[in-house]
């Protein structure tokens, strides 16, 4: 899902100056910078740029491509027979943070939804909301943004309730509406679709929980492995295993303090790290790929999601098995053995769904688990992306923001850009700096390049770089930056969700050993910086 550098959503301001009663110092040592730059230097060549295709062939592939995993979510996950069984509602597609496409609405649904919205949304005043087969009607419609339908059984039309099947596209993590017919708080809208921005109020965990075969997702499940002594990563106390029952993954995944609301674990590792959803507006500013900053080039962040994320049964594969053993050793040997004990308990046959176009060398950046879908398809992808334009900047008072924007400049920018048209750099802040409380243990070694599987104990920020990090590059196990936009949106910062806004986020009474402790001591000038960092524009 991308990806960028963002996929870490942390607004990551390191602050190297002691500006009198402003800010404090930072407990780790950094090289200084001129109090006038406006950024780092940047390289000459960049190293992570990538190509670039059709882009508007790229919106259709965006919106509508699937790459064959409707196979993956309704045979092997069956997320529609679930659905239907849960009599999931579009009230409970907003609850859930679904955003709904107005434009592909019928005139009739239109009017007869607009008119349900003016209610108290009851079953009796709004029976379309309260009906599941009303959602069947938006699915079938395509009217829910990165839900794609197809007419599978070629009988000439699209009917979910009739044997044709759902798959899932860039977009539903990646695309809002503009809201213009409803907006649920804390939920999703119903409007004009608008590519790019997080819905940050997605409930992924919840959409898998009502599957029907919601084990088919075990690889991306907290898990406690035998081969690591039953030990587990996570939020959960205690992991899942291939004898877990489906009432158990439900509970997992429907749980919020587990896989809380707007984010998804993208590393099928068996850690329970999912990380908040990010944009994927202005990718050409953005690089490299993953919050930890494994892939460097855009196209192959996309390809590694659909031929192993959103088809997970792609691991099952000799490339996927080389992969697997290349980061987990045993652990990841078992994790797919497990797996297809699994598919085969749950009757899943005919996998791995995802179309394939070529084959690569397994362990590959071009194509992890060893395959790539049609290379056209992702640079056209990338085009799109690139072209996608970052949301204006909230309206902040204006004086408060440019006095944001001076302590900025003078404390900031060894990592970040006062101008945001600027890309970002191709840096990873190691894990000791950006967490100076991080103390990993060693898990299992590793052979070079790649570094030990580690993690600190009693602390989920480094969980997503445990085993998947930027040490398949030959880089730093921490974290790649972020772009520091359309941040007036975001309910919650960092990518573990643990601060609930920009104002904690800078305030020392997070405390020294905190992830990101670089902090502004003065209230009021930390509100300036907040002014700053919400008004911030890629314009």
């Amino acid at each position: 899902m991308n990806t960028a550098s963002r996929f870490a959503l942390i607004v990551a301001p390191v602050v190297l100056a002691l500006m009198a009663g402003h800010l404090l110092s930072t407990p780790i040592a950094l090289q200084a910078v001129e109090r006038a730059s406006d950024g780092p230097v940047l390289p000459k060549v960049d190293p992570n740029k990538h190509e670039v295709g059709d882009r508007r062939a790229g919106k259709n592939v965006f919106r509508m491509e699937t790459f064959g995993n409707e196979g993956f979510w309704t045979d092997a996950v069956r997320l529609p027979a679930g659905i239907l069984a849960a009599k999931f509602t579009p009230l409970d597609a907003l609850r859930a943070g679904y955003q709904i496409n107005v434009d592909a609405i019928d005139h009739a649904m239109r009017t007869a939804i607009a008119a349900e919205l003016k209610t108290d949304l009851s079953p009796a005043r709004a029976p379309h909301l309260n009906d599941v087969s009303t959602t069947v009607a938006l699915i079938n419609a395509n009217a829910i943004i990165g839900v794609v339908a197809r007419d599978s059984n070629a009988d000439g039309r699209i009917d979910i309730a009739s044997g044709d099947k759902v798959g899932v596209s860039c977009a539903f993590c990646h695309a809002i509406t503009d809201g213009s017919v409803f907006s649920m708080p804390k939920g999703g809208s119903i409007g004009k679709e608008v590519d790019g921005p997080t819905p940050h109020f997605l409930n992924l965990g919840a959409t898998f929980a009502i599957a029907d075969n919601t084990r088919a997702l075990f690889p991306i499940a907290q898990l406690a492995l035998t081969a690591n002594d039953g030990k587990t990563i996570g939020r959960a106390p205690k992991g899942l295993t291939s004898h877990s029952t489906e009432a158990e993954f439900d509970a997992y995944f429907s749980n919020p303090d587990y896989y809380p609301i707007g984010m998804f674990d993208d590393a099928f590792d068996g850690n329970g790290a999912p990380m908040h959803i990010t944009p994927m507006f202005r990718t050409d500013l953005s690089a490299p790929w993953g919050s930890e900053g494994t892939i460097s080039k855009l196209d192959n962040f996309s390809n590694l999601v659909y031929t192993s994320l959103l088809d997970l049964t792609g691991i099952t594969t000799p490339g996927g098995r080389i992969f697997l053993h290349k980061l987990g050793g045993a652990a990841g040997d078992e994790i797919v053995d497990d797996y297809v004990k699994i598919l085969a308990e749950t009757h899943v046959t005919g996998y791995p769904y995802a179309t394939i176009a070529t084959k690569t060398t397994a362990g590959t950046e071009e194509g992890p688990i060893g395959l790539r879908v049609d290379n056209n398809k992702l640079l056209a992808l990338n085009a799109y992306l690139n072209s996608l334009p970052a949301p204006a900047g909230a309206t902040v008072d204006q004086a408060a923001a440019k006095r944001g924007k001076e302590t900025f400049r003078a404390s900031c920018t060894e990592c970040h850009h006062v101008d945001q048209r600027k890309k970002v750099g191709p840096t990873i802040v190691p894990m000791k700096t950006i967490f100076p409380g991080d103390r990993p243990v060693i898990l299992a070694q590793r052979d070079p390049p790649l570094n030990p599987v580690q993690n600190t104990v009693d602390n989920i920020f480094d969980d997503k770089m445990a085993v998947v990090n930027a040490s398949l590059r030959g880089l730093d196990r921490g974290i790649a930056m972020p772009l520091l936009l359309d941040l007036a949106r975001k309910p919650v910062f960092l990518h573990d969700n643990s601060v609930p806004d920009l104002d904690t986020l800078l305030n020392p009474s997070r405390g020294a050993s905190s992830p990101h402790p670089f902090y502004v001591t003065d209230a009021g000038a930390r509100a300036d910086m907040v002014a700053f960092l919400k008004g911030l524009s890629a314009k």
